[in-house]
């Protein structure tokens, strides 16, 4: 694993030295442009429209825009000066309940390891972590970025959540068409809790596969064997032609074979049918 920030937390004063590692990868199939004369990628120059010149990378500063048209200039100095001393350092804050947490506040995780001598204090955060059940709320600077961090353990392992300050997630008042009161049938209500119910299983992220990507990477596959494939149409699912809301939870829980009257109880440890899908890696 490639080290993304080197530095250390802090609560009190204890001091853990910690390297910090993405937790996570994009998986995305990502296209480059060709020219289809030649087969050559197109490259992408910075060019400016004004001079109609390509602009090298010294000649590029950072500009904020505060008027239509108007910016204001910051060179790399300037933005790094301002910059906190605390650049290096996970400034534990408070310890919270993590069902305190909406997860809207997540934004990217990263494992962290203890660095130097620091496998005693580290080991030391992270049984207290784990014994009290809290969650320790955190700054860090990461690159040009300050974030709010959530800091818990995963198995033997520190790990850092990056969230979002309180005024980076938008007010739900912004949202459209939202209702003003909640008014439902009684008897439908009824039925869709019986199915969620009778859908719930314990949480197995093994079982999840990104069917868009599995197809599009067995294209790629068959393309380069020569078999001429052009368009490629994502995996749908079968989806039952129901006329309104009660006809589609029925069809749901006769598709899940469970009892349709809420009155009669489902049968003890009934379970709906899975289908065990491709794993996510295709050679």
């Amino acid at each position: 694993m490639h080290t993304v920030w080197k530095g250390a937390i802090s609560f009190g004063l204890v001091h853990v030295p910690v390297k910090m590692f993405t937790a996570t990868e994009d998986k995305d199939i990502r296209f480059r442009s060709i020219h289809k004369a030649c087969g050559t990628p197109i490259s992408h120059k910075r060019t400016c429209p004004h001079c109609d010149q390509e602009v090298a990378i010294d000649e590029i500063a950072k500009g904020f825009e505060y008027e239509k048209g108007k910016f204001v200039l910051f060179s790399e100095e300037e933005i790094e000066a301002l910059k906190p001393e605390s650049a290096r350092v996970i400034q534990i804050l408070d310890f919270v309940n993590l069902e305190e947490i909406d997860p809207i506040y997540y934004e990217k995780t990263y494992f962290l390891s203890p660095d130097l001598a620091g496998g005693g204090a580290y080991g030391l955060l992270m049984e207290a972590i784990r014994q009290t059940g809290k969650i320790g709320i955190a700054k860090i600077s990461i690159r040009s970025k300050s974030s709010l961090a959530a800091i818990r353990v995963i198995d033997n392992c520190l790990c850092l959540e990056t969230m979002h300050y309180p005024d980076e997630v938008r007010s739900l008042t912004e949202v459209p068409n939202l209702p003003q009161a909640v008014s439902v049938n009684d008897k439908e209500l009824q039925v869709a809790k019986l199915l969620i119910d009778q859908l719930t299983e314990t949480f197995n992220p093994e079982k999840y596969t990104d069917d868009y990507r599995i197809a599009m990477l067995q294209a790629i596959e068959q393309k380069i064997a020569g078999e001429g494939i052009d368009v490629v149409a994502a995996p749908q699912e079968n989806r039952a032609n129901v006329i309104d809301l009660m006809s589609a939870l029925q069809a749901s829980l006769e598709a899940a074979k469970i009892p349709t009257d809420p009155g009669t109880p489902a049968k003890k440890g009934a379970k709906r049918k899975t289908t065990k899908k491709a794993s996510g890696n295709v050679s």
